[in-house]
């Protein structure tokens, strides 16, 4: 029979309660705080070790290769678990070494694959038990651990904690690679836990160099999770992220985010309302450039979704090319000529809330349309949601009408003013490359909300949100998400949520309308399929979240 988990699958995101995330700078100082405290390192190690291999011991189940008597039926027999641990020269090695050690007293069959020999003081001290226990060791330069290797139903990968900074070289790269095609081969039988974090893997930034990291299934977190695993390419190494605290995480520090499941709940509407009651929102885009095609399905998207939060009242102010396919899709919505500078100003004065970028254009004229709205919109103290294009034409003003971005970002710390970009667009923004950014996610959109004040979101695998000084990462979304107009949809939702002042503050949030969104995408994703899901199903996906999460 093929490898069976005991770890219960329904409930891989564990406690929906949000997780405090952490730098590796500050694990270092929790494990500083600890050791100034009279602890001595060694013992950590120890109970690191015994806590992992207690686990491995509890949830992992070996594999029965069964013998055939002599009817020709299999005979049930019992089997060790067959581990091997590959182990790099660092205190995560040394890890490795005592979990090596302690399931082997406990009857496993334990190898060791030794790719760096120890380094450290605590990591010889590890050796030495492991090595004096009987453990099984090859040397990974010498290739001796080929054959042992073989119908394994476990590796404990310990080759790199989260001091790692580059990328794998030499021998550590070539048994990652090894690591990762022996899973391909064997997925049905072979299980992978990572210590603390996967190999190769960034703990700090999620980042992964040339693919070259563990592909765990489990990742046994110490100490404190680490922001990294839950960002970026960390996503798609982690498998099941499971908790290993060890010691007190709260004592000196505080954490860099917080990882949010989930959307916070809604109050009930109360009956005697009217559409004034839910605010009026403005959406500004849907532009048609001259020898294109236009954009104005961007427009339309944000205001199907806007509807489906359940704003009063809703206005588009779009090219009159696409005033007759709005009409048609969003019969609900008002509709104004972009081009109507007048028209557009006075109803940025009756709305409250104006959304503007989504399929405006990149020209001349579009950056002009912008500055006067934006310039409006700022004098009449308005909350606005700006994406898209106009965190284009954003960059450009930051050079062309330092006035203007002085006045927005004054107005900013009066009102709300959220920011989605992309990180091609947050890379404009900072006048660095998207490379930058992806690098360090963190370090970029901490430095856009410095810049410009407001909230921001810069959006991806884990997408963050920083607002009053507090950064979210969402745990919900899919990569079938990654697709034309999601955006827009979200701009609209933003949009919709913002202008209903009947909904508690803490609720029109920027990071409450990126759990919305990702949550509405989740559920579409498993009704249609990450390849199939578009934006145009998502209105009918966040009425039902926003339903969903209505408290009776």
């Amino acid at each position: 029979m093929s490898l069976r988990h005991t770890v219960d699958q329904e409930n891989k995101q564990q406690d929906r309660q949000p997780v405090a995330l952490y730098t590796p700078q500050q694990v270092y100082a929790i494990e500083k705080m600890w050791f100034d405290s009279g602890n001595v390192s060694y013992s950590l190690m120890q109970q690191a070790a015994w806590q992992i291999a207690h686990w491995v011991n509890q949830n992992i189940v070996a594999t029965a290769y069964p013998k055939l008597d002599e009817q020709g039926r299999p005979a049930v027999e019992s089997v060790a678990l067959k581990v091997c641990v590959w182990v790099g020269s660092g205190n995560n090695g040394g890890d490795g070494w005592l979990v090596a050690h302690y399931l082997n007293q406990w009857g496993a069959k334990v190898s060791v694959i030794e790719v760096g020999q120890a380094s450290t003081a605590d990591a010889s001290l590890a050796r030495n038990q492991a090595l004096q226990d009987g453990v099984v060791v090859y040397p990974f330069a010498e290739g001796q651990y080929k054959a042992d290797t073989t119908d394994v139903d476990l590796y404990i990968d310990a080759l790199f904690g989260i001091g790692l900074d580059r990328a794998p070289a030499n021998d550590y790269a070539e048994a990652i690679a090894l690591i990762n095609e022996h899973k391909r081969h064997r997925s049905d039988r072979l299980t992978i836990v990572s210590v603390d974090i996967p190999s190769g893997v960034l703990a700090g930034t999620g980042q992964v160099f040339t693919g070259c990291a563990v592909k765990a299934d489990f990742t046994l977190c110490l100490v404190a999770r680490k922001l990294g695993l839950h960002i970026k390419d960390a996503m798609d190494y982690c498998g099941q992220i499971v908790d290993i605290p060890l010691i007190p995480t709260v004592l000196n520090q505080t954490p860099v985010a917080w990882l949010q499941y989930q959307a916070a709940p809604l109050i009930e509407r109360e009956n005697n309302t009217h559409k004034g009651s839910f605010g009026h929102a403005l959406i500004i885009g849907g532009n048609q450039v001259d020898g294109s095609q236009g954009m104005g399905g961007a427009t339309i998207l944000s205001a199907m979704t806007a509807f489906a939060t359940g704003v009063g009242k809703l206005t588009v102010a779009c090219h009159t090319a696409f005033h007759s396919s709005l009409i048609g899709s969003v019969s609900n919505a008002m509709s104004l000529d972009l081009h109507n500078t007048k028209a557009v100003k006075a109803l940025i004065e009756q709305s409250e809330v104006i959304a503007i970028g989504m399929g405006l254009g990149r020209d001349d004229l579009s950056l002009r349309l912008f500055q006067e709205y934006l310039q409006h919109a700022v004098e009449q103290g308005k909350d606005l949601i700006i994406d898209a294009d106009g965190l284009y034409h954003l960059a450009t003003l930051a050079d062309k009408d330092v006035q203007l971005i002085e006045q927005l970002i004054a107005h900013a710390r009066l009102h709300q003013v959220w920011y989605t970009p992309h990180s091609g667009e947050a890379a404009r923004l900072l006048n660095t490359e998207a490379s930058e950014v992806e690098a360090d996610r963190l370090a970029a959109v901490s430095s856009l909300q410095r810049k410009y004040q407001g909230s921001w979101l810069l959006k991806g695998a884990g997408s963050l949100v920083i607002s009053n000084e507090q950064t979210y990462v969402c745990a919900a979304g899919n990569p079938g998400m990654a697709t034309a107009g999601m955006g827009d949809v979200l701009s609209g939702l933003a949009a919709g949520l913002l202008a209903q002042s009947t909904l508690a503050k803490s609720t029109r949030s920027l990071q409450q309308a990126v759990m919305l969104h990702a949550m509405a995408g989740d559920n579409l994703q498993r009704i249609k399929g990450a390849w199939a899901v578009q934006a145009s199903d998502m209105p009918q996906k966040v009425g039902e979240i926003f339903k969903q999460q209505t408290l009776a």
